[in-house]
C-alpha cells in the first residue's frame, strides 16, 4: 500500500514540530489530521505543495505549512513537496512559467531573457516581464496542483485495488 511506502520516508512529527519555522504555528500542530497518511490527506498535501512550489515568493515552506494547517492535510508532505523548486530548479521552472504566460497572452517572449537571483535583476528586468511571468506562475500552480491531486487519488485507488485483487487470488488458491 502507498501508506507503507510513505511511512518509511516520513519524518517524526516531533522533529517537524521543533523546526523553527514550523514551531510558530504552536497548538495548531496538535491536529491529528496533519499527520495522517490517507488518500485524501496525501492528495491534498501534494496539491498544496505543488501549488506553492510555483509561487514566486520567499518562504514557500512556511506558506505551504500554513495552507496545509488550514486545509488539514498532511503537513510534512506539503512542506517537502515545495522542495521541487530549489535553487537549482528555480531558473528553469520560472523561465518555463514565463514562456507559458507569454504564450497565454500571445506576447512574443523576450529573446534577451536571462533569470538572475539578484535584487538588481529583480528591479530592472522584472518590470518588462512581470505580467506573463506571474500569469505563467499562476497557470502552472493551478495546473500542477490539480494534476497532482488527481494523480495521487487515482494511483492510491489503483494500489488498493491491486492489493485487494492479490488477496482475493491468494484466498482462491488456498
Amino acid at each position: 500500500m502507498p501508506k507503507k511506502i510513505l511511512r518509511k520516508f516520513m519524518p517524526n512529527p516531533e522533529s517537524i514540530r521543533n523546526h523553527p519555522t514550523i514551531q510558530r504555528f504552536g497548538s495548531l500542530l496538535d491536529n491529528p489530521n496533519l499527520w495522517h497518511l490517507n488518500r485524501h490527506s496525501v492528495a491534498g498535501a501534494l496539491a498544496t505543495g505543488l501549488f506553492m512550489a510555483f509561487v514566486p515568493v520567499p518562504f514557500q515552506m512556511a506558506l505551504a505549512a500554513a495552507v496545509a494547517i488550514a486545509l488539514r492535510v498532511n503537513l510534512p508532505l506539503s512542506v517537502v513537496t515545495v522542495w521541487l523548486s530549489n535553487p537549482a530548479t528555480i531558473p528553469p521552472i520560472f523561465y518555463f512559467c514565463y514562456l507559458v504566460g507569454a504564450w497565454t497572452i500571445d506576447a512574443p517572449p523576450d529573446a534577451d531573457f536571462a533569470f538572475e537571483l539578484s535584487f538588481h535583476w529583480l528591479m530592472h528586468s522584472l518590470g518588462n516581464i512581470w505580467q506573463p511571468f506571474l500569469l505563467g506562475c499562476l497557470i502552472m500552480s493551478v495546473t500542477s496542483s490539480i494534476f497532482g491531486y488527481f494523480f495521487v487519488q487515482l494511483s492510491w485507488r489503483w494500489c488498493v485495488y491491486r492489493q485487494l485483487r492479490i488477496r482475493k487470488e491468494k484466498r482462491i488458491i488456498q
